[in-house]
């Protein structure tokens, strides 16, 4: 499928690779064995979301809203219990 078509039809769970490999970032990479998380934000100001070690995987497609409320909610600890 052409990439430009691709694009256009950005959806939860599409495969990452029909993203393209330009523009992702690992923002919350660390000492984790290289296993990180990796965004990009699209053209329509949505964020993708991809595992690293699976970049031919499913992306998770998030709203800036989106984005923004798990990032706040986050920082505020409401995401603690993941953790324990």
């Amino acid at each position: 499928m052409d990439l430009i078509k691709a694009r256009d039809r950005v959806y939860n769970g599409m495969p990452a690779r029909e993203l393209g490999s330009e523009g992702w970032h690992k923002p919350w990479s660390g000492g984790n064995g290289g296993n990180c998380l990796e965004a990009m934000k699209l053209a329509d100001g949505r964020i993708a979301l991809r595992q690293s070690t699976d970049p031919d995987g499913p992306a998770l497609i998030y709203t800036t809203d989106e984005m923004t409320a798990f990032i706040q909610g986050a920082k505020a600890g409401e995401a603690d219990f993941l953790l324990s």
